[in-house]
């Protein structure tokens, strides 16, 4: 199973994977799910992947091929105009690999499928954030959805669903996601460690800030035990129930 969210701030953009997966429980390994590709003082691209991991595997693959050997058949996500026409090629090749193991059913419920969040600015442009589903048509955030997530999502939504401002600073919005992935760790072992994190700032095309936060980690640990006591302190300063 896979966890991994995408929000889009007023600053930018934050991504955040967990790195687990599960073939059964005596066939646990680790493995990214978060891919960057820049260009310098041009664009930033950051995608997460859940899912069949020879799909992702395979996407991904095709992208860095359709990079290093551009010809006049191939769409290259470092030569496109807009973050939308990313979208599109990302979307086509994502289609093109789920039709290749495609059943009579639709292609998200095929077992070979996979979903992605796509996210990055070009020069000149608006931060843009893309969930693309395995049919390969994609939806984009706004004012009213800011973020997106994909594999394991029920437990770690509520949290940012209540907790999220799109005003947020870049630590307090990974702070949040750190709480809602402690909560989906403690309730689906599929998920776990370590943790992938990387922003983007906006307007400004250096290198990614990334960083992976490994197992017992000191700062981790303390947001996940003090997340905890500050609930249970919650949960009792709330007045009572009155069976009456």
């Amino acid at each position: 199973m896979t966890y991994c969210v995408g929000l889009k701030l007023n600053k930018g953009l934050v991504f955040m994977s967990d790195t687990l997966t599960n073939a059964g429980i005596d066939n646990i390994n680790t493995n990214k799910k978060m891919f960057y590709w820049t260009k310098k003082d041009e664009r930033n691209i950051v995608l997460l992947t859940s899912g069949n991991l020879a799909t992702s595997q395979a996407c991904i693959n095709l992208i860095n091929e359709a990079i290093e050997n551009p010809n006049d058949n191939t769409d290259s996500i470092l030569k496109t105009k807009s973050m939308f026409q990313v979208a599109r090629i990302v979307g086509k090749i994502l289609r093109n690999i789920s039709n290749e193991h495609a059943s009579d059913g639709q292609a998200g419920e095929n077992p070979y499928s996979s979903t992605l969040i796509l996210g990055g600015q070009i020069i000149d442009q608006e931060h843009r954030l893309f969930l693309i589903y395995p049919e390969g048509n994609f939806i984009e955030a706004s004012e009213d959805q800011s973020f997106f997530q994909i594999g394991e999502t029920k437990y770690g939504k509520p949290i940012i669903v209540r907790a999220l401002e799109k005003e947020s600073s870049f630590g307090d919005a990974i702070k949040l996601l750190l709480v809602s992935f402690d909560s989906t760790m403690k309730a689906n072992v599929s998920v776990g460690m370590p943790i992938d994190v990387c922003t983007l700032n906006q307007n400004e095309f250096k290198a990614i800030n990334r960083i992976r936060i490994e197992k017992n980690d000191p700062y981790f640990e303390h947001i996940s035990k003090n997340w905890g006591e500050s609930l249970k302190k919650s949960i009792k300063e709330l007045p009572p129930f009155d069976f009456k």
